[in-house]
């Protein structure tokens, strides 16, 4: 019985529909996040956690499986490029092996056309997985890059219940570029997992550590945009994003120093980019500085982009019933690669979301 009650919350959540708002500025420009949940290729690598994802390995992961994958996320980013009349300026994506898993990702005929660049750095993380970036070059002009190392040196939160000289996670990922010829940063972000009800800290830690690389590219280029993405394994309302993120609801809150978080007022409306137990969750976010949440007239800022029940919101959540798992134990949610084991040849088990910046 308990059971189908939460089956039946997370289908009455997932089926609440955005309708798009037609985009009357003169240039926009789509900018994401998807966790792309383990994509990984057939090969051994030697000094990555890959063993489930062999041809002999736990999920017997095979050529024909990772084509699978393949096609399944391009069809997605296709499928959002068609939807939005354009491709993502920007997509942050995380649950990446390496490059190699990339280049052949922006090669499949679904998307080859966006001609995708990737920025990549090999990170540190027990589980084998990276984040990374992709960019449309004739959007977006790059001009460098730089891995963020996680480390615990500097902070005065507390890491007593934490095996610091034992702890590896996946390391933070900015770039730097130009958009229309203004300054933006990008962070992209898979903040520490929530495996066994822990790791609060360690997300608030991360968050830290972006927002104290933000301020110093705010100092250097005054001016410049920013956005936070990734998935954060947190909710818009915990710490992580409010206190060390400084996310807020509305503009009308922010002071100079803050993140404008569109996704703080969608989770507060029943809105989720993944179902667990239950419970709809939005740990899939771009959060934007205040250059870019109150950029002056004529500069790019963050627009309203979608409608749901009467009311604008600045974010999407990118659901389709593809997406979505159709029948049995896990209905509503997100339709993902594997279920109880088995290769069933789904998709993820987050929903990509975006913004929609223009002028």
């Amino acid at each position: 019985m308990k059971k189908t009650l939460i089956t039946a919350l997370c289908i009455v959540l997932s089926v609440l529909s955005f309708a798009q708002k037609p985009q009357k500025t003169k240039q926009n420009f789509v900018i994401g996040f998807y966790n792309l949940e383990n994509l990984f290729d057939i090969y051994d690598d030697p000094v990555k956690n890959d063993q489930e994802y062999l041809p002999e390995g736990k999920n017997k992961w095979t050529q024909a499986k990772y084509e699978k994958k393949l096609t399944n996320m391009a069809t997605v980013i296709a499928d959002m490029a068609k939807n939005n009349g354009r491709y993502h300026t920007i997509l942050g994506v995380s649950e990446i092996e390496n490059r190699l898993v990339l280049e052949d990702l922006v090669s499949q005929p679904e998307i080859a056309d966006a001609n995708f660049q990737i920025v990549h750095y090999d990170s540190p993380d027990r589980r084998g997985v990276d984040v990374a970036l992709l960019y449309k070059p004739d959007q977006f002009t790059y001009l460098d890059s730089e891995s963020l190392p996680f480390t615990f040196e500097g902070s005065d939160i507390d890491f007593s219940d934490t095996n610091t000289e034992y702890f590896r996670t996946r390391d933070i990922l900015m770039v730097h570029g130009l958009i229309a010829e203004e300054h933006f940063a990008f962070y992209v972000m898979h903040l520490p997992s929530r495996i066994g009800g822990k790791g609060g800290n360690l997300r608030s830690r991360g968050a830290e550590i972006a927002y104290a690389h933000a301020r110093v590219m705010e100092e250097k280029y005054p001016g410049i945009k920013i956005v936070m993405m990734g998935d954060m394994n947190d909710d818009p309302f915990d710490e992580s994003m409010v206190t060390y993120l400084h996310g807020r609801e509305t503009v009308a809150e922010m002071s100079v120093e803050d993140y404008y978080n569109p996704y703080l007022s969608m989770i507060k409306a029943g809105y989720g980019s993944l179902c667990y137990q239950g419970t709809w969750c939005i740990y899939d976010q771009e959060l934007v500085n205040y250059n870019l949440a109150v950029a002056p007239q004529g500069g790019l800022k963050i627009q309203p982009v979608t409608k749901s029940r009467g009311i604008w919101y600045d974010g999407v959540i990118f659901k389709r019933p593809y997406l979505t798992t159709q029948k049995g134990q896990y209905k509503g949610y997100p339709f993902r690669t594997f279920s109880n084991g088995s290769f069933v040849g789904g998709y993820s088990d987050h929903y990509p979301t975006y913004i929609v910046i223009g002028k």
